[in-house]
């Protein structure tokens, strides 16, 4: 392998990273950093996970200087919020050494501190479209000085509409700029924005390392699965021995915090990001991931592209993803660097089309995946699961569980107010509040997985008169008639289920 020395890089970079360990370069990165230290302007075709923001960000610190004049000097545009952190934290690694300010720029997160940081003189802009664009319309933001320009995952920034926002970025810049594209893939648009933006590009295309030995590296289960049964197989997935940093991925944003809930009641370590947490909640779920203080992470698509953990050992896909291009991205999630991974997906009997063409283009063999329940033994065998593990490593008695209000209060997760006895309840009761309240939240529209799963896997419903319907009596006694007790519980209900409802927006979710 050629070490970073070898491909021209300024020392002080190169011992900045081997103090990480990072030493020897990938293949992106030993095609990209010498022509684009040279100032040759690239079109890079590589995947998230392949190396590449150092393949751009290295050249782009070496050619600002160690010391670069105070004032917006290299630019870096990404489609995501999570990308750009994870970005920024790169480039501000790397330039650890030099007297470089390297900023992130994207929505979410307040104006101020972001202002600050520019008026300060930050040298390299990491950032989003949007609020790039929104900073230099009000003149916060000087681009005419940029001498280095990043485009990364451009294809993504097209699926989500940016191209109009781009172009405008592009015509703040100067013309006589350096210029680097990233792309996935190259559609049209993305060959015509090139040809436009571009001064003669070289195209780079770099497969991920070892493409064909990661696959190898990942093992791949995939069960057909009941959807009540699946929060029990999980539980049992994460004993298995071995098991590490686990990325579960999940359709939509609110099964997300219902498995989040379920697991963390279960015993485990869980976080998750999703589109209704808002920008310092993904990014502290995020930062506890990666630091090995949640030994879970729970997402959804869109928020989980900014995962860029080496130290993943499984991945379970809760539902089948739509496509093949979505279940590589989802599984490359393990099995990164060299190590051995193993995938879990799980396939519903209404999705069973969708694991058609995935096993098509995947060339798996597995047109019909083997009905699996948590008591399957060949699910134990599978996953090096010890005999006898049952879902849930604290066996706390329902009866004995603090309200939700209660854990909150002593420094617990962030959960919904309703807790898992309550809608227990509700379920035995069609036609009361229970029915009312979940078909409000499904009138919304926004979570299709909202009738299939349940927060509870294959325990029993809680038993008449046990510890909500005792509470609500409780209630209803203290000095008040039965008539407003039942109105004020009604009142209460309503409010935190309007409090709980999503945006429901594709920007929410971004």
């Amino acid at each position: 392998m050629t070490t970073f020395t070898e491909l021209g890089v300024d020392q002080d970079m190169v011992d900045v990273l081997a103090a990480q360990g990072i030493v020897e370069a990938f293949p992106i990165q030993e095609q990209t950093i010498p022509l684009a230290i040279s100032g040759q302007d690239i079109i890079g075709q590589a995947k998230t996970g392949t190396g590449k923001t150092f393949g751009f960000g290295l050249p782009l610190l070496q050619r600002i200087g160690a010391s670069p004049e105070p004032g917006v000097q290299a630019l870096v545009v990404v489609p995501t919020r999570e990308l750009a952190v994870q970005v920024f934290e790169d480039l501000d690694l790397a330039s650890r050494g030099r007297d470089v300010q390297v900023t992130a720029i994207y929505g979410g997160k307040a104006y101020e501190g972001q202002i600050e940081q520019l008026k300060a003189g930050a040298q390299v802009v990491v950032g989003t479209p949007g609020r790039l664009l929104d900073l230099a319309g009000q003149r916060l933001l000087d681009l005419k000085n940029v001498r280095e320009m990043v485009l990364d995952e451009a294809d993504k920034m097209l699926d989500l509409g940016f191209l109009a926002d781009i172009e405008k970025l592009f015509a703040q810049t100067p013309e006589n700029r350096h210029t680097m594209l990233f792309s996935a893939t190259m559609p049209g648009t993305i060959v015509a924005l090139a040809r436009r933006f571009m001064r003669m590009p070289i195209h780079i295309r770099a497969t991920d390392p070892d493409e064909g030995a990661m696959q190898a590296n990942i093992e791949h289960n995939i069960y057909r699965a009941h959807s009540l049964d699946k929060d029990e197989v999980i539980g049992r997935i994460l004993q298995a021995e071995g098991r590490g940093k686990t990325v579960i991925f999940m359709r939509t944003k609110r099964a997300a915090a219902k498995l989040q809930e379920e697991l963390t009641d279960r015993g485990f370590s869980a976080a998750s990001v999703h589109g209704d947490l808002n920008q310092d909640q993904r990014e502290r779920a995020m930062a506890a991931f990666k630091a090995g203080k949640k030994e879970i992470l729970i997402a959804t698509d869109v928020a989980a592209r900014g995962i860029d953990v080496d130290d993943v050992t499984h991945v379970i896909n809760h539902t089948v993803p739509d496509d093949e291009k979505t279940y590589l991205h989802r599984v490359g999630r393990t099995g990164r660097a060299g190590r051995s991974g193993i995938a879990v997906t799980f396939v519903d009997w209404e999705d069973m089309h969708k694991w058609a063409l995935i096993n098509k283009a995947l060339e798996f063999g597995i047109p019909e995946p083997v009905e699996t329940y948590s008591s399957s033994p060949h699910l134990y065998t599978d996953l090096n699961i010890p005999e006898g593990t049952k879902g849930r490593i604290k066996a706390t008695p329902v009866k004995d569980r603090a309200p939700r209000a209660e854990k909150r209060s002593e420094g617990g997760e962030e959960r919904p107010v309703h807790s898992r006895t309550r809608r227990r309840t509700r379920s035995d009761n069609p036609q009361g509040r229970g029915r009312h309240e979940a078909h409000g939240h499904e009138g919304h529209g926004h979570d299709s997985e909202g009738k299939s799963e349940p927060g509870t896997s294959n325990e029993p419903l809680a038993p008449e008169g046990s510890a909500a319907p005792r509470r609500r009596r409780r209630r209803g006694g203290r000095g008040r008639g039965a008539g407003a007790a039942a109105a004020s519980s009604e009142q209460g209900a309503g409010s935190a289920d309007a409090g709980a409802a999503p945006a429901g927006s594709a920007a929410a979710e971004a």
